[in-house]
């Protein structure tokens, strides 16, 4: 029972550092798409997943404290998912392309900054390893079921979230299998 709600966000966090990198340094506009494609598929899944399955345990465990956090965090997501959504249909040859990239990444990078040495120590804290343990499962295949694509006039808090994933989520899969992929 080794993993926790904290190493899977975190791992995330590594990933999406890494796609940016990748999409930074890529040589050429076919790599630059497949690893904006790839970017963008992981963050939209993760932003979602925060927002269905971590923030109301924020709220559960650390109380008015963690609710604000948890309202905090939505805002920026908010911000990201309105990037996101402009990044997400952009060429690389845009001139556009890498500020929005840049400004999405300038935005995450301080929100994963306060949840890896804030929200996250707090949570697991409260919470203990048993119970971070499955919510790092239940985030894992939340992940698996959510849209791959920003939706920023989606709502953003459950169960209206997970109610309009739901229907975004088959669309969505359908336009990845016409995506070009690393």
């Amino acid at each position: 029972m080794s993993t926790t709600i904290s190493k899977v966000v975190f791992n995330d966090h590594t990933e999406l550092q890494n796609y940016y990198n990748y999409i930074r340094s890529s040589k050429d506009a076919d790599s630059a798409i497949r690893w904006r494609n790839q970017f963008v598929w992981e963050l939209a899944r993760y932003l979602v997943g925060e927002e269905i399955v971590v923030y109301p345990k924020l709220t559960k465990y650390l109380g008015e404290s963690g609710h604000a956090m948890a309202e905090k965090n939505r805002k920026e997501h908010q911000l990201i998912k309105e990037h996101l959504y402009k990044l997400q249909s952009m060429k690389p040859a845009e001139q556009e392309f890498v500020p929005t990239l840049d400004t999405i990444m300038i935005h995450l990078q301080k929100h994963i900054e306060e949840e890896e040495n804030v929200e996250y120590p707090q949570l697991e804290n409260e919470m203990g390893a048993e119970k971070s343990h499955h919510l790092a499962k239940t985030f894992e295949r939340t992940k698996m079921l959510v849209p791959t694509y920003s939706h920023p006039s989606a709502p953003n808090k459950p169960p209206f979230e997970t109610i309009v994933g739901l229907f975004a989520t088959p669309i969505d899969t359908l336009r990845d299998l016409l995506r070009k992929w690393p």
